[in-house]
């Protein structure tokens, strides 16, 4: 099969998984609600006990870490998609057709990318209500948005290999949210790295979350990301991927229907 229509099959299933979004209002609940009420939560809850030197205001502080938390989970839609699919017979029909093996993959963790740029939209406009202002170029701003969505992507060939392992959706979702809550929270998301107890500081030192959470400040306010942030932020993102996909994709090959 030909590189030609490789990229032909995986624009079709992409296309196929987005027009299911509006016939499940819940998925488009995960990502645009959901973000909003951590915005909120963190801004106006816990906005007032939390310092975070060498930035004016918690919430410049937070939204680049809940943006990339709402990258991560993203994946989400793929894994549960995926595990719906093998429950149903869906991805044997698929390996039956002649078609490219990794299409099925690569367009739902494609469509992954389309819906991860609506969460962007959202979460930016959010805040800015809430008070975020930038401190960067427009073409700053544009590599971070690049930079989520190459992260996002890596996270969503994560949860590919999750949907076709896990026994159900439902066991999909939970390990998940097993594998994804330690990594965000024990990270520099939400608080400094420097106020954690020393064993969990070291972890979120090294912890992808934190690289990447770093970059993204550092792109969009101009605080400088130790440890050369923004590089270490792309090597984490394309090794997840040089690591994931091809499990994943020898995974869907060798799926059977449960």
């Amino acid at each position: 099969m030909s590189f030609k229509d490789s990229v032909s099959d995986t624009l079709v299933l992409a296309t196929r998984n987005l027009k299911r979004i509006p016939r499940a209002p819940d998925l488009l609940l995960s990502f645009t609600v959901q973000p909003v009420m951590f915005v909120l939560l963190f801004v106006y809850v816990f906005g007032g006990a939390i310092e975070t030197p060498g930035f004016d205001d918690y919430t410049d502080f937070l939204l680049p870490g809940i943006l990339i938390q709402t990258m991560s989970f993203g994946g989400f839609v793929t894994a549960l998609s995926l595990s719906d699919d093998l429950g149903k017979g869906l991805i044997d029909r698929f390996r039956s057709l002649p078609m490219s093996r990794s299409a099925v993959l690569a367009g739902r963790t494609l469509a992954d990318v389309a819906t991860n740029l609506l969460s962007i939209a959202v979460m930016l406009g959010v805040g800015l209500l809430v008070g975020f202002t930038f401190s960067a170029s427009a073409a700053e701003i544009v590599v971070g948005i690049l930079l989520m969505l190459l992260f996002g992507y890596a996270f969503s060939w994560i949860f590919a290999l999750m949907g076709l392992t896990a026994s159900s959706p439902e066991s999909a979702q939970a390990l998940g949210f097993i594998a994804i809550f330690p990594l965000t929270f024990a990270s520099s998301a939400f608080v400094p790295v420097k106020s954690m107890p020393s064993a969990v500081e070291t972890f979120a030192t090294y912890n992808p979350f934190t690289f990447v959470t770093d970059a993204l400040r550092e792109l969009f306010l101009g605080v400088p990301a130790p440890n050369n942030g923004v590089l270490w932020a792309v090597v984490w993102s394309l090794g997840l991927i040089a690591i994931f996909a091809p499990l994943a994709v020898a995974k869907y090959r060798s799926a059977a229907t449960r």
